[in-house]
């Protein structure tokens, strides 16, 4: 999607914050300043600023100017906070905080899935689960029927606030998927666990479906510790997924 000039210019201030070309506590540099650095109005860096004062990147007030927060004070399901950090690169402390997330979500969105998902749900979950099985065999985009896979998960726990949710994890799940799918023999090795948490959800059988997404979740987690663990590069969110090779 093309932005017009108030998007733009809030991507740029986000991101330079983000990236840490502005420190917590330090000032960003004034309406003036801003404007004429990015070449647009006072009017504009104004809305932008209001943008990420939404977002919990910056504070502002009377005669005290506008200073970057700390990162405790971001706002991690905004889908724009989590683009900037991806472009920014991913780190240790996200990954870890991604796998808290999922490891408290999950479990309890896939156990209503158990009890609520709908016919129409469990066929789209199959339809992901069959992309998936295609793509280790043929070759091609894991990683986004990985997501299909679990965000459909989320939708049929049939929870608007978890639903909800669900689109903001998509970003922070597909960084579990890309570090998983990198592992050699990873999504060969996790399709038997897919099947597990999919066929529990069939079943109507709640403990059994959270069980078996803790074991996925788990396996994940520690792919990501491995990979942490060495010096192998991080990937990069803002570019598309990697292609799995045909086995």
């Amino acid at each position: 999607m093309i932005k017009n000039v108030h998007g733009n210019t809030v991507d740029h201030l986000g991101e330079a914050i983000v990236a840490g070309r502005y420190v917590a506590g330090a000032s960003i540099p004034p309406e003036p300043i801003l404007g004429e650095q990015l070449g647009v109005s006072r009017t504009v860096i104004r809305e932008a600023v209001k943008s990420l004062i939404a977002k919990g990147l910056v504070t502002t007030g009377p005669k005290v100017g506008t200073h970057v927060l700390p990162e405790e004070h971001w706002n991690w399901f905004d889908p724009d906070v989590i683009a900037w950090q991806a472009k920014a690169g991913l780190t240790p402390e996200f990954l870890h905080d991604l796998m808290d997330l999922r490891r408290v979500v999950e479990p309890a969105a896939v156990r209503l899935a158990a009890q609520r998902a709908t016919q129409e749900d469990i066929t789209d979950i199959e339809i992901a689960f069959e992309g998936m099985a295609r793509v280790v065999k043929e070759g091609g985009d894991y990683v986004s029927y990985d997501l299909r896979f679990h965000q459909g998960l989320l939708r049929a726990c049939r929870n608007r606030m978890l639903i909800h949710m669900s689109k903001a994890l998509g970003a922070l799940l597909r960084t579990s998927f890309e570090l998983s799918a990198s592992k050699k023999g990873g999504p060969a090795g996790s399709l038997a666990l897919h099947r597990a948490v999919l066929d529990a959800v069939i079943a109507r059988n709640p403990a059994k479906a959270e069980k078996a997404i803790l074991v996925l979740i788990d396996g994940a987690h520690q792919d990501i510790e491995e990979i942490l663990a060495s010096s192998r590069r991080l990937p990069r969110l803002n570019t598309p997924a990697s292609m799995l090779k045909a086995a």
